[in-house]
């Protein structure tokens, strides 16, 4: 796939993205996940899961980044990287393909792994026909 933004620092993404994946809480999974959120304005937001007993208290990486971003006050985005330890790399769930088509319908996604893979979708293929709402 041919990359729509080339002045995206992949490289400085995936860094942020693995990091934040390393302070994931997840006891009961044991599935880390790390996610960083690149910003039209070029800031750079992550977040990690944060598992409880609670199964439905769960909260997603990419849902935290977003969460980060909204909070700091920007709300439009061009990229975000998964890390994980899957293989393939994992790509988000489906509540966060709903939160980041709210915000971000042409948004690039990168997908790693700790082994090195990467795979690189658009959201739009993810998520095809998103919640429009009444």
């Amino acid at each position: 796939m041919s990359n729509p933004f080339p002045a995206i620092d992949w490289d400085r993404l995936t860094a942020a993205a693995r990091a934040a994946r390393e302070k994931a809480y997840a006891p009961y999974s044991n599935f880390k996940v790390g996610a960083a959120l690149l910003t039209r304005e070029g800031e750079v937001f992550v977040g990690c899961n944060v598992e409880n007993r609670s199964f439905g208290l769960c909260v997603c990486a990419e849902r935290t980044a977003v969460g980060n971003a909204v909070s700091a006050g920007f709300r439009e985005y061009r990229a975000l990287v998964v890390a994980t330890q899957a293989s393939p790399p994992a790509p988000p769930c489906g509540m966060c393909r709903e939160t980041l088509q709210e915000f971000a319908p042409d948004l690039v996604l990168r997908l790693v792994n700790e082994n090195g893979e990467v795979r690189e979708r658009q959201l739009a293929d993810l998520f095809p026909e998103p919640f429009a709402g009444p």
